[in-house]
């Protein structure tokens, strides 16, 4: 078990529907770091931007972003997470795909899709939750829109952290922020969310604002709006151990089954 984990949270501008571009400008990020990291977090859909021309840019687990985040995680001993659109048995997912140093892949389909935008029409939903084990670690990876419903992120698993991946609107980024607080508070626990920046090709706006709480919810960074930015925090189980031994609020929370 490993009692510190240093992820890297990469709020970058994405090239719209070209995986080929995107990648190579992660590639460029990634490749930048200079120091030992456990976790390299990007944005939702980070091959595409937020699209619905999923036909276009679709993938499976066997093509070209998988395998270049196989390669990426081998080649930096860092895990990369992020999510991406996947094609399979016929269906289209927004998927969170986390791939480990070793090649152990894990991932999460995106819950709560986002039918403002039509991506219920397009995508299909996920139905489980997921918790990644990783170096001692618990994980539970979400995708942007599944933030509004703290239900679905409910800490009933014992998560160390949450993580939230996003293409999170300008217009909408207080909600973003002030959301993200709440679920690191609500949940004792870690919360990230890494947001994109620029402007995608429907002319959506999106500023950024990535952040990193702590479990009382006191923010961990300091990321610019509309900057195209790195930053790393560094978690420390003893932090999360500490304040629900202290404060215990997880054993009076609510019982409750999602059906």
């Amino acid at each position: 078990m490993q009692e510190q984990l240093k992820v890297a949270l990469i709020q970058s501008d994405l090239v719209w529907e070209n995986p080929k571009q995107n990648r190579e400008n992660f590639t460029k990020k990634i490749n930048s770091i200079s120091q030992p990291i456990d976790v390299v977090v990007l944005p939702e859909m980070f091959t595409s931007g937020f699209t619905m021309n999923a036909e276009k840019v679709a993938e499976t687990m066997q093509c070209s972003t998988v395998a270049w985040m196989k390669q990426m995680a081998k080649n930096s001993n860092m895990a990369i997470a992020g999510s991406l659109v996947i094609s399979e048995n016929n269906k289209f997912y927004n998927r969170f795909v986390f791939v480990a140093p070793s090649g152990k892949i894990s991932f999460y389909n995106k819950r709560h899709t986002f039918t403002l935008a039509g991506e219920d029409k397009i995508y299909s939903a996920g139905s489980e939750q997921v918790i990644i084990d990783y170096k001692g670690w618990k994980i539970c990876p979400q995708v942007c829109y599944d933030l509004r419903f703290p239900v679905w992120a409910r800490n009933v698993d014992g998560y160390h952290i949450l993580i939230y991946v996003a293409n999170w609107p300008k217009p909408r980024i207080s909600a973003w922020e002030t959301l993200l607080q709440a679920r690191a508070i609500e949940n004792m626990s870690y919360c990230i969310g890494v947001n994109r920046v620029g402007v995608d090709g429907i002319n959506i706006e999106y500023s950024g604002q990535s952040s990193a709480y702590d479990v009382l919810g006191n923010k961990m960074t300091a990321f610019e709006p509309k900057k195209e930015q790195m930053e790393i925090v560094i978690l420390e189980k003893r932090h999360v151990e500490a304040y629900r031994n202290k404060f215990k609020f997880l054993d009076d929370q609510d019982s409750f089954k999602i059906i």
